[in-house]
This record gives structure tokens, sequence and C-alpha cells, in this order.
């Protein structure tokens, strides 16, 4: 017998994301299962310092806050919950929980998953942990609880579980996980996949986007929508940049199953519904990802304000006059931003800025005593000498390094309500992989090689034709940007066959950096993914040791898809909008 859809929500996308959404979505529509996102690399570093001062804490405090009204509400509407938010301590959550629960009357039970945390097994890690898949999920679900808290996770697990608990899947049902997946990568990251953090936020109203929701069937298709009446909006669109978020490949492994990222198809359903199907998924492989952060030392900064004339050599005379305190600084960055304006009718938009980043093993040689020596040019350096902020201490920073381990070495234990230990074997791996089926890749040097005939591929055709003009890719084409540790990805698309055509010959690899020269000394793989129109960029080791280092101006890269989209070059006038009339 078929059971109805799954309708399963996201209420957090990030540890510190909008603290009345869970009730929102309780309060918003029907839904089975509700989850939240609470955990990224950036996080673990933050709560495992929160552990080296109180080993009761580790996890993400917020989402108890969340539950003093949350909790009743969602036992009156039979809403489980499922969140990462126990991230170092899940156990200790749970109790939390249960001691939250007993406080406002609520009768529930409670269960979680551990195992992950492999600290103790990596030396001189601040934390080392596993990201497991949803059968430990799955398996507190099928025992009754009512909130499931997990550690570290994958992002789409806290979907791809409760929709293998809710339709029974076998292990083995690959398909089906890899559509669950799919819809969990699209709701994990919240309010992305609803119009925030979207190239063409103008096209909607988005100044409170509404969270979303997916209606999982048996099969493994799915709908993206979000309850009625809330902001932002759900199209093809949001749901292929979301698609494009942080993913390496078209192959997405995960603990559970390997999703065939070009095999997604979407079509759109109407108002605020676009229908996810066609997902295809391989076996798992046989190891797990640790994600392992480390205190990498100590960091300071200072931003000089530079106004009006002379801007390089104002800038030269500082970085002259701070040679000598530099000196043995391990590493010392200098960066200038030229925000400044010729003939600026505001002081602001007259003004350029130098920020000098210092990193050091020492705090010593990096701290007030550094920052101090800075201030004491400010009355015998370059005119009009400012900065933005006056002398800090130097501050820890963190580095963050990923590793794999053989899933059998992983204890991933499901945690029952009645306290019962369930031992969680992993899925059984794939077999040597064979190359790609379908997987453009483009190494630094620029070589194509085009998709290889297949059920998912589509015979290249040649490019628009016509004439061009000189306009912004972004005239033409969405992106969307992330981290993955010290990797970044920029997924770029277009919503158009004959735009797609002239993207997939013309964004090459070398076009790429040509465009993005910061990216030109990396190297950079182009991935194809032929159904969504779409292209993916992995530019290794831009982020240097990830983003708890923060020694770029844009740590996380989440605006370097926008950058992309900035830049300029020729464009066959064909495919631009038509402009708008004139009254």
């Amino acid at each position: 017998m078929t059971r109805r859809p799954l309708v399963i929500g996201n209420a957090s996308g990030f540890y510190g994301d909008r603290s009345g959404a869970l009730r929102e979505m309780l309060t918003g529509g029907p839904l089975d299962v509700l989850t939240g996102d609470y955990l990224a690399e950036l996080t673990m570093l933050i709560l495992g310092r929160d552990r080296l001062k109180n080993p009761d804490l580790g996890y993400a405090k917020t989402f108890l806050r969340q539950l003093e009204e949350g909790l009743g509400l969602a036992h009156e509407r039979g809403v489980r919950i499922v969140a990462n938010a126990g991230g170092l301590n899940p156990a200790g959550l749970a109790d939390a929980v249960r001691t939250l629960a007993a406080k406002v009357g609520v009768p529930v039970r409670v269960a979680h998953v551990e195992g992950d945390d492999l600290t103790a097994r990596v030396d001189g890690a601040l934390t080392a942990n596993a990201y497991l898949g949803g059968a430990g999920i799955t398996a507190c679900l099928r025992a009754g609880a009512d909130v499931v808290v997990t550690g570290r996770v994958t992002d789409a697990a806290l979907v791809g579980g409760p929709a293998a608990w809710w339709f029974d899947w076998a292990p083995d049902d690959y398909d089906r996980l890899a559509g669950a997946v799919t819809a969990g990568h699209v709701l994990e990251c919240g309010t992305q996949a609803t119009g925030g953090n979207y190239s063409f936020f103008a096209r909607h109203g988005i100044r409170r986007p509404g969270f979303p929701l997916a209606e999982i069937s048996e099969d493994g298709s799915a709908v993206i929508t979000k309850h009625p009446g809330t902001g932002g909006a759900v199209t093809t669109g949001t749901v292929t940049a979301q698609l494009l978020y942080e993913t390496q490949g078209v192959r997405y492994l995960g603990p559970d199953v390997t999703t065939r990222l070009d095999t997604v198809r979407l079509t759109d359903e109407g108002a605020d519904r676009v229908r996810v199907t066609g997902v295809r998924g391989e076996a798992p492989p046989a190891s797990l990802k640790v994600g392992v952060t480390r205190i990498g030392g100590w960091r300071n900064e200072i931003v000089f304000v530079l106004t009006g004339l002379d801007i390089e050599a104002k800038a030269r005379l500082v970085r002259t006059q701070l040679t000598e305190v530099l000196e043995g600084v391990a590493d010392t960055t200098w960066t200038l931003a030229r925000t400044d304006h010729e003939d600026a009718d505001t002081q602001e938009t007259a003004s350029a800025l130098l920020r000098l980043v210092v990193r050091d093993p020492s705090p010593d040689r990096v701290g007030r005593a550094l920052t101090s020596t800075a201030i004491e040019l400010a009355l015998g350096s370059y005119p009009g000498f400012h900065v933005t902020a006056p002398p800090g201490p130097a501050q820890p920073y963190g580095v963050f390094t990923s590793t794999l381990i053989p899933s059998d070495e992983v204890p991933h234990t499901a945690v029952l309500p009645d306290g019962t230990r369930l031992a969680v074997p992993p899925t059984a791996p794939a077999p040597a992989a064979a190359p790609p089926t379908v997987e453009a890749r483009e190494t630094e040097g620029g070589a194509t090689t085009e998709p290889t005939a297949g059920p998912t591929a589509e015979p290249p055709a040649g490019p628009t034709t016509g004439p061009t003009v000189r306009a912004p890719l972004g005239a033409v084409a969405g992106a969307r940007s992330g981290d993955k540790g010290g990797d970044a990805n920029v997924g770029v698309w277009v919503e158009t066959d004959p735009a797609w055509q002239w993207l997939l010959h013309t964004l090459t690899v070398d076009t790429f950096q040509a465009l993005l020269p910061e990216t030109a000394r990396h190297t950079v793989d182009r991935h194809v993914l032929p159904h969504l129109r779409a292209l993916n960029f992995t530019v290794t080791g831009i982020l240097g040791d990830g983003v708890a280092s923060g020694h770029r101006f844009d740590p996380q890269a989440k605006a370097l898809g926008e950058w992309l989209r900035a830049r300029h070059l020729d464009i066959p006038v064909a495919l631009l909008p038509a402009p708008e009339a004139t009254s």
C-alpha cells in the first residue's frame, strides 16, 4: 500500500538563523517532521571552544530556546523534530531537552545519535567528527522518538533519515534515498531555497522569506514548496541555485547513497511548487568524511583609511613604516580595496581601505603591541591618517581540514528513547568506482573533456551566433558560491536552452580564470549538469585553511559567484533581456 507523501520542513539553516522560524513552521501549515541544521565548519570550532570552557556544553544553545515554546506546539500537532543541534554533545542536549520538557509539562520521547566524535583519535584536534548518514535518525524514529538530536551528520541526512523511516525504505533503495538526499540538500540552508541569497532577488519579495518544505513521495520524488502566505518564492531558479551550492562534481557522495546530481530534473508545477524527479542513486563510498578543526594560531588586523589623492603612495608609505615591526611575523597580508571615487561628493566615497592581516603561532607577535605601534604613526604618516577601529588584542583562529575513515571504524549509534543503544551498521559500500558516465572536468590548463554518451548526456551544439555586446555575465546567468574547507565552489546556471549552449561553450576554465584572476593560480575543475543548464566550478585551495582562519576578504566565498556575474564579456545580443520600454 502506497503511503501518502511525507511533509518535512526546515527551521534553521545555520547556528544563528531566525529565532522565530520554528514557531513559524509549526503554525504555518501541515507538517510531519520539522528539521533544523545548526552545524557548519566554523560552528564546530565555536562549539569546540565552548566545550573547552565547559564540558557540559558543545551543543547549539539556541535550539533549546526555540523549543521552550515549540515543544508544546509540536506535540499538539504531532510533528516530529529532528536537528543536528547536538553538535559535540548530543547526549547532553538530549538530557537538556528532557529537562525542558518536564519544566513545560510536555510529554515527549527524546532520542539521540552519537558516535561521530573522533576527537580522541586525532592528535592536536580541537574537534574531529565523522559525517554520519541518516540511518541512526531512522532507527530513533522507528523506536517512537518525538525529538531526535544528533551530532555531526550530513546536512541532507536530516531529511533522508526521516524519509527512510516514513516509507520503510531498505538501505539499498538507492534511487529513493538519492531523491530524499536531493530534497534534503535543497532544504538544509533554509531560506536560500525560497529566494534568499539569490542572484535574481529583485524578481520576488524577500523582505522576510518563508522557510522551505518538501513533500516527498514514496518513489523518492519530491515537491519543494513553502507554507502559504509566507514571503519569498520557490521557483526552478531558487531550487537550482541551492542544488549547486557547496557541491563538488556530479556525484554527491554521502554515507547512505551517492547521489547523481546530473540526473536531477526540475519541473515548475505552479506558484511556489517545484517538482524534483529522475534522481538516480548509487552505492555510497566505503569511507566517511571526517572534519577536523584545530587552533591554528593567533591573528589580528588593522584597516587604514586612505582618502583623496595619492592613494597608492599613501599605501606604500604606511607599509614601509611598518616593515620593521612586522619582521618575524609568520604571515602578513596587505590588501588595498580601491573603494574611492574620483571627485567624490562624500568623504566616504573618496576613501580607499588598506587592510593588514597578521597571523602567528604566538599571540605576542600579533597582539596589542603590534596594533599600538601602527596607531603611533597617526601624526607622522600619510595625510588624513585614521583607522576603522582601535587597536585590539590578538584573537585565536582555527584551521579546518578533512580526511577519510573507513565507515566500519565509526561507532554510529542510535540511543533510543528508552535508553537502548543500537549500533547502526554502515551501508554496503560501492564497488571500485568506474569513471563517471557524465562529467566534464577541466584542468587548470583548460583542456576539456565533453560529456560522454549516456542516458543523461545531451549532444553539444554550437554556441549562439550573431552580434555580441560587452555586458556582465549576470545579465544572462545566475550564480551561487560557497566554501568546502579550503576550496570554493561556484555554480552558474541559465534559464533557456540557447543561453545554455552559449554558456557551455563559452565559460571554460580558462575564461573563468580570466574573469576571476584570483583563481588563476589555483586548480579549477568544471562540472557539467545539463538538466539544470548549469556549470559547477571547484576552486581548490583559494580559502587557505578554511573559513575559521579568516584570511580572505570573503572567507566563505559567499560572494565569489556575484563577482563572477559582475565581470564583462562578449554576450550575444539575442540572449540579453529586452530593454524595458520607457514611457
